[in-house]
């Protein structure tokens, strides 16, 4: 039973991991190249899961509603950068924290305005809610679908940033922004499109949690903690750093809090065994990164050349 236990919940790790590296993504392109502290990274996730969960209980079309959620997510990216965060590249990060705090109340009461403060649920299709054995165990066919889409996203993030010339000038402004536009690179542009593609990312997560999470005002805000702890472990603007954090973040997680339970009723009392496990659990991966700024202050997979 224990091994059932264990596969099920290493599949829940990535799967978690994999989630986590979509608003890692983003995040780490807008604060490593950017340079800007964008705290509605969450907000932006929250977002993603209310367009997709209503245009998929108003059409039943649920492909169609996840992949609208992009476009759409990268427009409200792009004009909010556009006309407002753009200003304030040249401020002192608490501006940027502040500003950006501020839009995460705006969109807190904007979807609680518009879809009320209960949890708003999201189906799925019956094809994508039996389970699929792996490894001798059931697990749901939907989980894998959300492996596969990060792992999907991951790859063309890969090409996108190491084999487009796109990917060359975001390189390029990571390590100089000021070299870039003076050779006559658009870097107003280019920063809008690059703030759009981080919050395609998001909402694109946000649309692939919508179905197993209630969605509900303020569900970015948790999962923005962790998104900052991935980002540090993996190091600030290292896409493929981010990947390999989220993965060990989510698996640190998720295991930690099924499995250590068990360990800690080996010499404790199941109550308080059960208690412990999930708090030590949640204290795992902030020792970890608290190791990992410790011995590696840039990140575990640190962007070359910086």
């Amino acid at each position: 039973m224990l091994g059932s236990l264990f596969i099920i919940q290493t599949l829940n790790g990535i799967q978690f991991g994999v989630m986590l590296f979509l608003l890692a993504a983003g995040l780490t392109l807008v604060f490593g190249i950017m340079n800007f502290v964008n705290m509605m990274h969450g907000a932006l996730y929250m977002t993603g899961a209310y367009v997709a969960a209503t245009l998929y209980n108003k059409t039943g079309l649920f492909v169609m509603s996840l992949l609208l959620v992009v476009p759409i997510t990268v427009a409200i990216g792009a004009v909010l950068e556009r006309f407002v965060f753009k200003h304030l590249y040249d401020r002192d990060h608490l501006d940027q924290v502040l500003c950006t705090y501020g839009f995460i109340l705006i969109f807190n009461e904007m979807a609680r305005s518009f879809w009320g403060p209960s949890p708003y649920f999201m189906g799925m299709p019956d094809a994508l809610s039996d389970t699929y054995e792996v490894l001798g165990v059931g697990y749901p066919v939907y989980r894998l679908v959300i492996v596969a889409a990060g792992l999907l996203a991951a790859i063309g993030a890969y090409v996108l940033i190491h084999q487009t010339r796109f990917g060359m000038l975001i390189r390029a402004g990571a390590s100089d922004r000021a070299m870039v536009a003076g050779l006559g690179v658009n870097i107003n542009l280019l920063n809008t499109m690059i703030f759009g593609l981080g919050a395609g990312l998001a909402g694109l997560a946000g649309a692939l949690a919508a179905p197993i999470l209630s969605v509900e005002p303020g569900m970015g805000e948790t999962v923005l903690i962790l998104t900052v702890v991935v980002i540090v472990i993996g190091g600030i603007g290292s896409v493929r750093g981010a990947f390999y954090a989220a993965l060990i973040v989510g698996l640190v997680d998720t295991i930690g809090r099924s499995m250590l339970p068990f360990v800690f009723e080996s010499f404790l009392s199941s109550s308080l065994a059960g208690a412990a496990g999930p708090a030590v659990a949640s204290m795992i991966i902030y020792l970890l990164m608290a190791l990992v700024l410790a011995f590696r202050p840039n990140g575990l997979f640190p962007v070359r050349g910086r």
